[in-house]
């Protein structure tokens, strides 16, 4: 029979011997988890892209959710292949690891651990429109550290997951279908406010891209520049929403004009200023 020191030897052994090792199945397991993985990141976007539009932010929300999935249930399966597991050896791994993480790898952890918290928490979604750090874009894709976003001008902005811990995160439609779009306009205090704000909403009502079953508002507030109005309405399709904004301010200066209302340049001229005075300082 082995001895105590062979026993505390053995309990205290972190990682299992090469014989006793299957390498064979711990790639077997490696190779179906990143076959499962590809396959999900390439297939739902694909059918989400080609699917019915209610359905398209469901299906996409989905992937990082089976990633998350996927990698946990194959950690289940490698850890007890290569490393030796003891409440010991939990504690010895787990004590060297967080001083290692905590000087290394700290801001990767944060961003791992916040991409995690993303997914549960759900502050954004594959196909939202969100603003984080004044970069406003549609989601592309949420992984492990980092989400992508695809910008108005067809960028693509990287950004970590720990940006949540710290930035303000703006969901423009937070998971559904469209979002409200909002044309603005400025005009001099000498006109029918009325008949304009009829004007605008037939110029909303009366757009190709307007959901219809959404609400259509106009607001109007009195300001040192002028009479600002704010057309809020929203579009069927939400990647329509630069189109929808220019459509609602092409027609809305138009309809301006027919009923007689001027627009101010006061605010641009006060910009100018406030910039010029920045510049002097």
């Amino acid at each position: 029979m082995p001895d105590s020191a062979e026993l505390q030897n053995d309990t205290m052994k972190l990682v299992n011997d090469l014989q006793d090792i299957n390498f064979f199945a711990v790639l077997f397991v490696v190779a179906v988890a990143w076959g499962i993985i590809y396959l999900v990141t390439k297939t739902l976007p694909f059918l989400a892209e080609r699917g019915p539009s209610q359905l398209r932010l469901l299906v996409l929300a989905g992937v990082p959710i089976i990633r998350l999935f996927v990698i946990v249930v194959a950690s289940y399966w490698i850890v007890p292949m290569v490393f030796h597991i003891t409440f010991q050896n939990v504690l010895v791994f787990a004590g060297a690891a967080s001083v290692a993480v905590g000087f290394a790898f700290k801001d990767y952890l944060s961003s791992l651990i916040a991409g995690i918290v993303s997914i549960l928490e759900r502050p954004y979604r594959a196909g939202d429109w969100v603003e984080i750090g004044g970069d406003y874009g549609e989601v592309r894709s949420v992984g492990m550290r980092a989400l992508q976003l695809v910008t108005a001008a067809d960028d693509v902005i990287t950004v970590p997951h720990d940006k949540l811990w710290t930035n303000n995160i703006s969901n423009a439609n937070d998971g559904a279908r469209t979002l409200m779009c909002i044309a603005e306009f400025y005009l001099t205090p000498d006109h029918d406010a009325e008949k304009i704000r009829g004007a605008l909403l037939d110029v909303a009502l009366t757009s190709a891209y307007l959901e219809y079953a959404k609400p259509v508002v106009v607001m109007l507030t009195q300001t040192p520049y002028g009479t600002h109005y704010k057309l809020k309405a929203y579009p069927f399709e939400m990647r329509d929403q630069f189109a929808f904004i220019s459509d609602m301010v092409v027609r809305g200066k138009r309809a301006i004009a027919a009923f007689g209302g001027k627009e101010t340049t006061a605010t641009f001229t006060a910009v100018q200023t406030t910039n010029k005075a920045s510049l002097a300082r």
